[in-house]
């Protein structure tokens, strides 16, 4: 069977085991999932809406396609979780096609290059969950795909087209950060591409007009929607999140060395693989291909770490170059022999954590370090340990193999790992029952209020509801709301549940490490002493 084969069924198990033992998670998944439902009910397919209110924090290609999805299926929550996995299936693609392009001579890298991203725990978790990244990542792939096809195909037309295209998405996607991931790799052909003869001025031309039909094809949705999503929204999706995030980010504020710390986390299991460094080592960075990965990775991470706000996945559309550079250094060790056991060092490992996973629930009876432990079913850590073994056993007849095993055995221990926490947390992030329930009261024109800083739309999707929750942000605004909707109900978080007993909450369920129940305006009005016991 191909290796494009082996990749498809990979992928398949993992997006199929993960997305069947965990809901949509809050606050993220949800609030996204939200923003698309809300545009459906409305019929509104220019503005995306959040609450009621127009959203602007994200540009709209995500819930339009989750709408496509709806179009083409229905309503149900499946279909949107499948958009983020695909684009990360098509990226590995990619990869191999940017590996080919780059190594022409040297076919293993290509077969490398895909099976070392998917099996890094970082691109694991962000190929199953539904947020704008992975999105993000693609179309950085695919600009960087078509700058290489131009600098290589003597600048064609179509190329010049492709990378336009991977623009105006990209920008569609996350905004003009996009521009960040492809931008200084163009600027910087001059170091990596050697082709004596060049002409750079027409490269530099058609860099430009890339550029220029990118953004016409964003202004083809923001202009429009500026004009219908009022003074306020057209400021915002102009302007506002990419001034705020360079300049004094709205949140996620970091020093500047953040994203060295957690860098070796990113390549993690393949840190770890022994001839990954005996490869980097005789790397030799006169090769083009290596000069233009690193002229695509460290210019955006300079960036990146110099930007106020930081997240872990900011980096991921980064995560690509990465893999190439290890599988070029793997490439580097000719020696058949040695990547018989190449893997088993790594493997140890995960055979280790598979016993440890099979021995927590029994140690946790004896030593009773927390309840929940004792929950974990004991199948997960066994499944791991037997599934490493074999793959331990097993003898690699060369690089690819090596690192096929690898993947395995890091998808494998990721999904135990996942499937175990999920096994006895899922309740905790799965708002579907409390959203049926909201959905219920208000079917029956009961009013609803959050009472908290912010309401990120955790219920909206999965309540299917079409009316806005009203978001009360002190006790005294909560109260006087309360006196003026005395049928109404109050969505509350609490810490201890002895504050409040279930003789005054309707309804609760557990959210991660609090309680979130459902007050009833009566309630409160006749013991306003409850407050006290509320999160805002």
């Amino acid at each position: 069977m191909s290796a494009r084969f082996w990749i498809f069924l990979l992928w398949g198990g993992l997006i199929a085991v993960n997305l069947s033992t965990r809901p949509l998670i809050p606050v993220d998944e949800t609030r996204y999932a939200a923003v698309a439902w809300e545009m459906w009910a409305k019929g509104d397919f220019l503005v995306p809406y959040l609450n009621g209110d127009s959203y602007s924090h994200k540009p709209p290609l995500l819930f339009w396609l989750m709408q496509l999805s709806w179009l083409v299926l229905g309503v149900n929550d499946w279909s949107l979780r499948l958009i983020g996995p695909l684009f990360s299936l098509a990226s590995l693609f990619l990869s191999r096609g940017i590996a080919r392009t780059l190594w022409p001579d040297r076919k293993q890298i290509e077969a490398l290059a895909p099976l070392i991203l998917l099996g890094c725990f970082f691109w694991i978790v962000f190929s199953t969950l539904t947020m704008f990244d992975m999105m993000l990542a693609f179309f950085a792939l695919l600009g960087i795909y078509s700058l290489l096809k131009l600098a290589y195909s003597d600048l064609s037309f179509k190329y010049l087209l492709l990378l336009g295209l991977a623009i105006g998405a990209g920008v569609l996607t996350k905004g003009p950060v996009i521009l960040l991931h492809l931008l200084p790799v163009a600027l910087l052909a001059p170091w990596w591409l050697q082709i004596a003869g060049f002409c750079w001025r027409h490269w530099y031309y058609r860099i430009g007009a890339a550029v220029l039909i990118g953004a016409g094809m964003a202004l083809c949705w923001a202009i429009p929607a500026g004009m219908a999503g009022g003074d306020a929204y057209r400021k915002a999706i102009f302007l506002g999140q990419t001034s705020g995030r360079l300049v004094e980010s709205f949140a996620h504020r970091l020093p500047w060395w953040w994203y060295l710390e957690i860098l070796p986390l990113l390549l993690l299991p393949w840190l770890l693989w022994k001839p990954v460094w005996t490869g980097l080592r005789k790397l030799n960075f006169n090769d083009a291909g290596i000069r233009f990965c690193l002229a695509w990775a460290v210019p955006v991470f300079i960036a990146f770490s110099l930007v106020s706000g930081k997240r872990i996945h900011y980096l991921l559309p980064l995560l690509p170059a990465l893999a190439l550079i290890l599988a070029r250094a793997a490439d580097e060790i000719t020696d058949q022999i040695c990547w018989k056991r190449a893997h088993l060092a790594v493997v140890a490992i995960f055979v280790l954590l598979g016993m440890i996973m099979t021995a927590v629930p029994v140690l946790n009876d004896h030593y009773q370090w927390r309840a929940e432990l004792s929950l974990i079913s004991p199948v997960w850590g066994v499944l791991l340990l037997a599934i490493s073994i074999a793959i331990g056993l097993a003898k690699a007849k060369d690089a690819p193999d090596s690192a096929f095993y690898l993947c395995i055995a890091s998808l494998v221990a990721s999904l135990a790992v996942s499937c175990a926490f999920f096994e006895i947390k899922a309740d905790h992030y799965d708002t579907k029952a409390a959203a049926q329930k909201i959905a219920g009261l208000m079917d029956e024109n009961r009013a609803i209020a959050f009472y908290g800083n912010k309401y990120h739309g955790q219920y909206h999707f999965a309540g299917r509801l079409k009316q806005p929750i009203a978001v009360m942000m002190d006790f005294n605004s909560l109260y006087d709301w309360a006196k003026r909707h005395q049928d109404g109900y109050i969505i509350v978080t609490y810490k201890d549940a002895d504050a409040l007993p279930e003789s005054v909450i309707s309804y609760h369920y557990p959210y991660k490490s609090q309680n979130i129940g459902l007050l009833s305006c009566r309630t409160l009005i006749e013991n306003p002493s409850l407050g006290s016991a509320l999160k805002p």
